[in-house]
């Protein structure tokens, strides 16, 4: 089944039943606190998977958990995130988009607790595209880097316990949106993220917590998790990892819990993945700006 599929399935069904109908169909999932956002696991969407016995023994172990899905080419769903906060929200830009366009060809829209629409769209698999915000149009695009939390999942408002819910399936055929197009549309000033700084002996830590610095929302948290691994593949301990990055995380706008918990989880994950000497290795590694992926440790 494809996500659209999948989404229809899944609409009356149980948070561990609906994950399960996930995984049978091939889409990455990970569990987040029931009636939030937050991953469960503890490297969040760079935990997905759709093992059948993994996504089940998630759910056995929180039965409630809402069910997030990682964007763009694990999934091959990008999504267009409409916000609504209050008497401000992103569909007059969507509808700026969609006439000149931008937006046609989407699989499916989902309706969020708060009143705003998740877009899905293909990812197209020969052009993976990052993650953005675009905070003065209340449009998020959520593409490799990111993920969202999707039906039959709950937030708490102040109107009580509210679903994310499939509203309509495309008619027509579907395709990719061009990311760049749509925030050069409604977001003209934005600026380019910094590129991963590339660096031809060890990583120098200053460097990377400038870069981690200037890290915008959507990809803080693979950006400090690919900075981390970096480090700790280079022999710093995980103390020295903390201290060199976590104040340029705070300033970044992470708060102190998740970056904690990030820098932990990429410690172990290039720990597990680099005996030996990691010094050596780092020197053989492929420049991070040529490759692909979520903030990964292992190419």
């Amino acid at each position: 089944m494809d996500i659209a599929e999948v989404l229809i399935n899944t609409s009356r069904l149980t948070p561990r039943n609906a994950a399960l109908v996930f995984a049978r169909s091939g889409i990455p999932i990970f569990p987040c606190v029931r009636d939030g956002k937050r991953p469960l696991t503890s490297a969040g969407f760079n935990d997905a998977s759709s093992d059948i016995d993994q996504v089940s023994a998630w759910w056995s172990r929180w039965p409630t958990a809402n069910i997030g899905m990682p964007t763009g080419s694990a999934s091959g769903v990008d999504v267009v995130d409409i916000d609504v906060a209050h008497a401000i929200s992103g569909f007059d830009a969507f509808e700026r988009a969609s006439a000149a366009g931008l937006v046609d060809g989407d699989l499916a829209r989902v309706r969020t607790p708060s009143g705003g629409m998740h877009v899905y769209f293909p990812a197209s698999a020969a052009r993976p595209q990052r993650c953005w915000q675009a905070a003065a149009a209340h449009v998020d695009f959520r593409g490799n880097g990111g993920y969202v939390v999707v039906p039959p999942s709950t937030l708490l408002r102040e109107n009580g316990r509210v679903s994310y819910r499939l509203v309509t399936l495309s008619s027509g055929g579907s395709k990719p949106v061009d990311a760049v197009a749509l925030r050069t549309l409604i977001d003209p000033h934005a600026t380019r993220p910094a590129a991963r700084p590339v660096t031809v002996g060890a990583p120098e830590p200053t460097r990377l917590a400038q870069w981690v610095a200037r890290l915008q929302e959507g990809e803080r948290n693979s950006g400090l998790f690919w900075a981390a691994c970096r480090l700790t593949e280079a022999g710093f301990a995980p103390a020295a990892v903390e201290a060199a990055l976590a104040p340029a995380a705070q300033s970044a706008g992470l708060p102190e819990v998740e970056i904690t918990a990030t820098i932990r989880s990429a410690n172990r994950r290039a720990s597990d993945g680099h005996p030996g000497r990691p010094e050596a290795q780092w020197r053989d590694r492929t420049p991070p700006a040529s490759r692909r992926g979520d903030g990964q440790c292992m190419a």
